[in-house]
């Protein structure tokens, strides 16, 4: 438990500035009067009447008699930024390092920001806890690792402008950037076309609306080929499950797939080449891969979300929207 030791009207100056950047309020928008924020804290009427006093002297507010209190500075919206990239530790096995596609895409996300000439902050948070209060001091909050499991009945709390990776949250009025593979399981088959092929999808375990959205993507490119292609899925965890192969080996030797594809650790591609019965391509998420893939480039990805949230920062209330990146097929 923390307790803010700062002058009461400081802490209420405080409070004043994360409830107005929240509301998205801009430079000529009218602020409460006294007598409303009195009703709204739990400061005292003298407490208010100094904290408004001063933000008057500093010329942050303007007071006009009969018609009310009006913005004129919004010090939250400097030119320069503080953009922080916050995963799952209970999703990302191993810690984000140790995940070959999170890595390239915080690079290719801290580079694209601190070119911008703004500051990136780097850190994690778990299912049962989002540190909500660091992210207040931030400007925008990136997230990425979020599942049905995560606990996230706070996150409308901060005052952080929030953008969500590779997932759709219905139910909170954020933006959403994900990638669309079915462009690329199309390609994938097209190229297959007129061949009888086995294809085995690993499906993972970690739940969320981007692998229903990928399983139901690969089964509909698979039903689209004029000649009918055999498609079996397992379930797998490339995440913290990335050493039990069991499960793969079993079905290489069972099945004869000649096509592996979907989530996929890296370090299967040489356990399928030398476990599989028969010579096997196959294919995984990935960024900046020109090897076998379902490929994006982090850089133009990247780009394209920023230019998003850049403009997001006009409008602290954007609404609701889905933003997709085409995969490409790397045969």
């Amino acid at each position: 438990m923390s307790i803010d030791l700062s002058p009461r009207h400081l802490q209420l100056r405080d409070m004043l500035f994360r409830r107005w950047k929240t509301n998205g309020l801009k430079a000529g928008d009218k602020i409460e009067s006294q007598n409303e924020i009195v009703k709204f804290c739990e400061f005292s009427l003298i407490t208010v009447i100094k904290t408004l006093k001063d933000l008057e002297a500093e010329g942050i507010i303007r007071r006009q008699v009969g018609k009310g209190s009006f913005l004129v500075e919004t010090p939250w919206t400097e030119a320069h930024h503080r953009i922080g990239f916050f995963y799952n530790r209970d999703i990302v096995g191993g810690g984000i390092f140790n995940n070959e596609f999170y890595t390239k895409l915080v690079v290719a996300l801290e580079k694209a920001v601190v070119s911008d000439g703004h500051e990136f902050i780097l850190g994690s948070f778990t299912h049962k806890s989002m540190p909500t209060h660091v992210w207040d001091a931030l400007d925008v909050v990136v997230l990425a690792g979020i599942t049905p499991e995560t606990e996230i009945d706070k996150l409308p709390e901060t005052s952080a402008q929030v953008a969500i990776m590779d997932l759709v949250i219905e139910e909170l009025p954020y933006h959403a950037y994900r990638i669309d593979f079915e462009p690329a399981f199309m390609e994938m088959f097209r190229q297959n076309d007129g061949k009888k092929l086995k294809y085995l999808y690993l499906n993972t375990t970690i739940t969320s609306s981007e692998q229903a959205s990928r399983l139901a993507s690969i089964r509909r490119a698979n039903a689209s080929t004029a000649t009918e292609q055999e498609l079996r899925v397992i379930s797998v965890n490339q995440e913290t499950g990335q050493n039990d192969t069991a499960e793969l080996e079993a079905v290489l030797k069972s099945y004869k797939p000649d096509i592996v594809c979907g989530y996929m650790h890296h370090s299967w591609v040489p356990v399928i080449a030398a476990k599989a019965t028969k010579p096997t391509k196959a294919y995984r998420y990935s960024l900046d891969n020109d090897g076998p893939s379902f490929n994006v480039d982090s850089a133009a990805w990247m780009q394209q979300v920023l230019a998003d949230i850049y403009a997001n920062l006009e409008d602290r209330k954007p609404g609701k929207q889905v933003m997709s990146m085409p995969a490409t097929f790397h045969p």
